[in-house]
């Protein structure tokens, strides 16, 4: 099939920049905030609400397509449908972080056929950045061209996340935080596993790693980095799932092969 010239992807980007600034104008009260399964787990009215938005206009543009969202939305078929076109959906992406206003939280809308990635789309409303990315056809911020530098650990930010309530190997993360902590300029943990992936790509950050991440978390993001020239897989280099949870590995392929041997010395010291 060729994507390129069946998908509207620029009617995708403006239907994902329209959700952002419906978080961006949000105004949050404790009585919107629910709690999901699993420690430290929100769920917001607004969450909700952009998906429902994204999944009836995304339907509009491309109308045989499936839906993975986040949520527990009309029209989610979640990973019952990879087959065929479907778009991966995580409608705020970074909800703790918009709980407490750290404006650094997104929109992630990534399309999928046939189990592959075609096409990512991360936007976060508050600094007006728009990532963009569509397979064969290279990674863009704003309109410009996005490459991942030729750099090691040494050489840039290392960054990593650890949600609560997916907690896997948590002992291992901090030990391999720790080495690139002592082997990178500096550690960051954002937040937002979509827009640090993206920083990524933008090679504001040399490596992101987390030890379990939902498809929607990540989807978008994987062709963002891949078509910038960075690579994104499992932590043991296998191949990303999106059809369940994984642990994530996205880097600028020196740094990813050092990330990687940390990770398997301290998984073999366990």
């Amino acid at each position: 099939m060729d994507m390129n010239s069946k998908v509207d992807y620029k009617a995708i980007e403006e239907v994902v920049r329209r959700a952002g600034m419906m978080m961006k104008e949000a105004h949050l009260s404790s009585d919107l905030v629910h709690h999901k399964e699993g420690a430290a787990n929100f769920v917001t009215s607004y969450d909700v609400a952009i998906q429902r938005f994204l999944i009836e206009e995304l339907h509009r543009i491309v109308p045989e397509a499936a839906f993975f969202g986040e949520e527990e939305t009309e029209g989610n078929t979640r990973e019952k449908e990879l087959d065929g076109l479907c778009f991966l959906i995580d409608p705020i992406d970074g909800t703790t972080n918009f709980m407490f206003r750290y404006n650094y939280s997104c929109v992630s809308v990534g399309l999928a056929y046939a189990r592959e990635m075609t096409a990512g789309f991360v936007y976060n409303p508050y600094v007006d950045e728009m990532y963009t990315a569509v397979r064969g056809n290279g990674a863009y911020l704003n309109g410009e061209k996005l490459r991942v530098p030729d750099a090691g650990l040494a050489d840039g930010i290392a960054s990593f996340g650890c949600a609560r309530y997916n907690n896997t190997n948590t002992d291992v993360l901090f030990r391999v935080v720790q080495e690139m902590f002592n082997r990178s300029l500096a550690v960051r943990c954002g937040g937002s596993a979509a827009l640090d992936l993206c920083r990524v790509a933008a090679g504001a950050s040399i490596v992101y790693l987390e030890m379990k991440l939902n498809p929607y978390d990540y989807a978008a993001a994987s062709v963002i980095i891949e078509e910038a020239g960075g690579v994104i897989t499992q932590i043991d280099g296998s191949r990303i799932t999106l059809d369940r949870p994984c642990s994530i590995l996205g880097a600028a392929p020196k740094a990813a092969d050092e990330v990687q041997d940390m990770i398997k010395r301290e998984m073999q010291e366990q």
